[in-house]
């Protein structure tokens, strides 16, 4: 018997090589990608050359926050803002995994259904979603931050 994954291994790694890649392009400070599945599971990590000591853990608590609440790191954001007893209370009930974010971007299906999440961290924020999101639609995928598309 099998499992049936959202992601595959061969799309979640193509999207983590083109996360690392944008950001080398755009000379960014160097990126740590985590990609998980619909249920929260490490597909793939990769910590580029230079990345700081933590990267792993922050770039799978971004990608793990989107997955927590079914919402992209800037609606996160907003509502950590708006609500911090509730992001501290979901922080404590997710072992401290969700990162409230941007830079956590949701991985759609045409449809809209939920195949998983990427967290990228490195850089500022912005240009850590910004790789995410590249790399995402660059795989056929659609992206998903937290704001109206």
């Amino acid at each position: 018997m099998m499992f049936e994954h959202s992601l595959s291994l061969a799309v979640a790694d193509a999207i983590a090589t083109a996360t690392l890649e944008k950001g080398q392009s755009e000379g960014f400070q160097p990126l740590t990608v985590a990609v998980l599945d619909d249920g929260g599971r490490l597909k793939v990590l990769k910590r580029g050359d230079g990345a700081s000591v933590l990267r792993p853990e922050i770039a799978m608590g971004k990608a793990f926050g989107a997955l927590t609440l079914g919402m992209g790191g800037r609606e996160l954001a907003r509502r950590s803002q708006k609500m911090p007893g509730f992001m501290n209370a979901l922080s404590d009930l997710a072992g401290g995994l969700a990162v409230p974010v941007p830079g956590g971007v949701l991985v759609r299906s045409a449809e809209g259904r939920i195949l998983g999440a990427v967290g990228v961290t490195g850089d500022v924020s912005e240009n850590d979603e910004l790789c995410a999101v590249h790399a995402i639609e660059a795989a056929g995928l659609k992206a998903d931050t937290g704001d109206p598309a």
